[in-house]
């Protein structure tokens, strides 16, 4: 068993889908986000680049339905703008 502590700092707060399909980055944002979730961690960044904006679309209609997140919105200056999006995990 592993103690949340550990998980977390394994987890980190961010996860980076640029570069990758739609497909890829849905199996790995879901993966992370229970992961994330297992660590206890609130809030996180996702990381899918600014480009078309085609991932980050996929991203957020992903995220909308997603029954661990609470929120989530577009990075502001300092947080990576419109490449990244923040996320507000439900508290256990």
């Amino acid at each position: 068993m592993t103690d949340s502590k550990n998980s977390r700092s394994s987890v980190g707060d961010e996860v980076r889908l640029r570069q990758l399909t739609i497909d890829e980055a849905s199996l790995k944002l879901d993966k992370y986000l229970n992961d994330a979730f297992m660590a206890g961690i609130v809030q996180v960044r996702v990381i899918h680049g600014k480009g078309t904006g085609t991932l980050r679309n996929a991203v957020h209609k992903q995220l909308a339905r997603h029954s661990l997140v609470k929120s989530y919105r577009l990075g502001v200056y300092g947080e990576g703008g419109a490449g990244v999006t923040m996320v507000e995990l439900v508290y256990r």
